[in-house]
């Protein structure tokens, strides 16, 4: 008999259940487009792609994200719970001593079950709400992600140009000392004056004062590469010592981008999860206001003995219903409820300012690379020019045909293109890094 009432109350609950149940939607998973698209291998750079996957796994800032998701994930169970019922278990002890007479124990068994109705949809629209900030998470880490990335394909990019400028510099450094030498040995012959040696002298020194403050930036840049991939900061020497060239992408890449890409950035995503949640919050709001149905029921044993739980014990049954609604509150409830409109306009407004954001974002980025091209063409013709112009300006020199003056002047004319065509081709790098970026990710 006790079997068949604890059988009745669970399936009156769960019937009800099946009427009224929230249907559960899966957690958002992460978009294709976004969560497939390793656009780091486009530069096609595999220590760049090591480094990157080092860091998605050992950033810091990563992993908090995450803990973030599933503290929202978790939030969002608790409100998928209060729509199912609740079965609680108790059990009790009690002596019972009178002044005369002999004392008896008495042994309590209860089965007690609850489930409120959600028939106006208040908790429903609370599993909404979680479901759409369990969104806004999502979009957190995926941003949080994207920027390491890009963090550290910029650093990587400023390694590598550094690289680039030291070698430029000894270079320049190997042709202004044999300048010297063969501007000393001119000097001994009473060809040339000292005037000219100390001029070669003072070109070679400044440049040789250039090396030792690129190879401290170079450092630096290896250490923060090292923290960024959640390492010591002179994990990454050995491996970053060799120099390497400055990746680059295929200026046709970012020619052709979809027009919907900007709803993959995290932000927008964010935002657009936040405007749900608000809306659900007013949803949830209103229907606080609308009566709540409650269904409860207790199954009861009482006996003397333990063994009397299976034999002789006393069975009492309950199952009730209630119903409650809020009369007089004083006008809090309707006070909620302006609340979360006045929010939910603050969501929709900060939604149009992160597209806005979002737009200039892109624009700046793509006219950035469109005139740095444009650039790079006319710089590396200079370089070219500058590059044979101090070679014959050096045999003019080395026959005596020209004076130290015009090789000087060629030589700092080279370094200069050189060193601006390095810079260029980095800020191309990092303008396509810039540009992803800006676009939530590729495409």
């Amino acid at each position: 008999m006790a079997c068949t009432a604890a059988l009745s109350l669970a399936l009156l609950l769960g019937g009800c259940a099946s009427l009224f149940q929230y249907e559960e939607t899966p957690d958002p998973n992460a978009n294709p487009a976004l969560s497939q698209a390793t656009w780091w291998n486009d530069f096609h750079d595999p220590m760049l792609a090591e480094l990157i996957n080092r860091a998605m796994l050992a950033n810091p800032n990563i992993s908090s994200a995450q803990a973030a998701l599933q503290k929202a994930r978790a939030l969002r169970d608790v409100n998928l719970a209060a729509n199912r019922p609740n079965l609680t278990v108790s059990g009790s002890v009690q002596r019972n001593t009178a002044d005369e007479g002999p004392s008896n124990v008495v042994f309590r068994g209860g089965l007690d079950a609850s489930w409120e109705l959600d028939v106006f949809g208040a908790n429903r629209s609370a599993v909404a709400n979680s479901e759409a900030e369990l969104r806004a998470a999502i979009a957190n880490l995926r941003d949080v992600q994207l920027s390491m990335t890009a963090e550290v394909a910029l650093a990587y990019i400023q390694l590598r140009s550094l690289q680039a400028q030291l070698d430029i510099a000894q270079r320049n450094l190997g042709s202004q000392s044999e300048t010297l030498q063969i501007t000393d040995w001119r000097a001994q012959a009473g060809l040339v004056t000292s005037l000219e040696v100390e001029q070669a002298q003072t070109a070679a020194s400044q440049s040789a004062a250039q090396i030792p403050a690129l190879q401290s930036s170079l450092n630096q840049a290896r250490h923060s590469l090292a923290v960024l991939t959640g390492q010591t900061p002179n994990e990454l020497e050995a491996e970053l010592l060799a120099t390497g060239p400055i990746p680059q992408i295929d200026a046709q890449v970012a020619n052709v981008i979809p027009a919907d890409s900007l709803r993959q950035r995290a932000d927008v995503r964010a935002a657009e999860a936040r405007i749900s949640a608000s809306i659900a919050a007013v949803d949830e709001a209103r229907k606080a206001r609308l009566p709540k149905f409650r269904l409860g029921g207790s199954l009861g044993l009482t006996a003397l003995t333990l063994t009397g739980f299976s034999n002789g014990a006393a069975l009492a049954t309950q199952i009730l219903g209630s119903a409650a609604m809020p009369i007089l509150d004083g006008g809090a409830s309707k006070a909620r409820v302006r609340v979360q409109q006045a929010a939910l306009a603050q969501t929709r407004a900060a939604y149009q300012s992160t597209l806005l954001t979002a737009l200039k974002e892109v624009e700046d980025a793509l006219i950035a690379l469109h005139y740095d091209r444009e650039r790079l063409g006319y710089l590396q013709q200079a370089a070219t020019s500058a590059d044979n112009a101090a070679g014959l300006a050096q045999n003019r020199y080395n026959s005596g045909l020209i004076d130290y003056q015009t090789v000087l002047q060629t030589q700092r004319t080279l370094l200069g293109a050189q060193v601006s065509v390095a810079n260029l081709q980095a800020d191309l790098s990092s303008g396509h890094v810039r540009l992803i970026k800006a676009m939530g990710g590729g495409w």
